[in-house]
């Protein structure tokens, strides 16, 4: 291998760093925000037919209203199963059942809960950025294994463009969270 053979796949780590912006939109997205929103129910798993199940998968989440979101269970039998999934997710949510239908009216935020959420989301802010990190550990490592196959100066330019990458996509975690975060306490 000579000097100019050794290219860093820059859009993988591209690609990985956008997973992990990718997974915090997520995380963010189930938050709730004292609005009603169909993805808050996104990480609620219900045990049907013996398998933990997405809520989606076993009825349809609507937002009727600003502050309700309504599941419509497609499975009588799974009805019970379904708001007892609700009420041990932790989301603070009281289902009301009317047949098939369970309503989910959302409360308005306190204060306290407010601040609880806000550390949550850099709860979930850090994770992401320990994700990029990791990002660009694998892209050092890779450098340093091929230092042998190119110049010092090569290695330094390489290293400078991932350190590059790594910067912007922490700031892009950075402006997620406080934009979550003033959107959590706006009143």
């Amino acid at each position: 291998m000579s000097d100019d053979e050794f290219m860093l796949d820059t859009d993988d780590l591209t690609r990985r760093m956008d997973g992990a912006i990718s997974n915090l939109r997520t995380e963010f997205a189930s938050l709730r925000t004292g609005r009603a929103s169909a993805s808050m129910l996104e990480p609620v798993m219900v045990e049907a037919y013996g398998q933990p199940t997405p809520i989606n998968q076993v009825g349809t989440v609507n937002v009727p209203e600003p502050r309700m979101v309504t599941v419509n269970v497609w499975d009588k039998g799974l009805v019970g199963k379904v708001e007892k999934a609700i009420r041990e997710s932790g989301l603070g949510i009281n289902p009301q059942t009317n047949g098939t239908i369970i309503m989910l009216p959302i409360p308005e935020l306190n204060e306290e809960r407010r601040r609880e959420l806000t550390k949550v989301a850099a709860q979930y802010a850090e994770h992401a950025r320990v994700s990029v990190r990791n990002v660009r550990r694998d892209g050092m490592d890779t450098i340093k294994k091929n230092k042998d196959n190119m110049s010092e100066d090569d290695a330094k330019l390489w290293e400078s463009e991932v350190q590059q990458l790594t910067d912007a996509y922490i700031k892009k975690v950075d402006e997620a969270l406080e934009t979550k975060q003033s959107e959590i306490m706006q009143v």
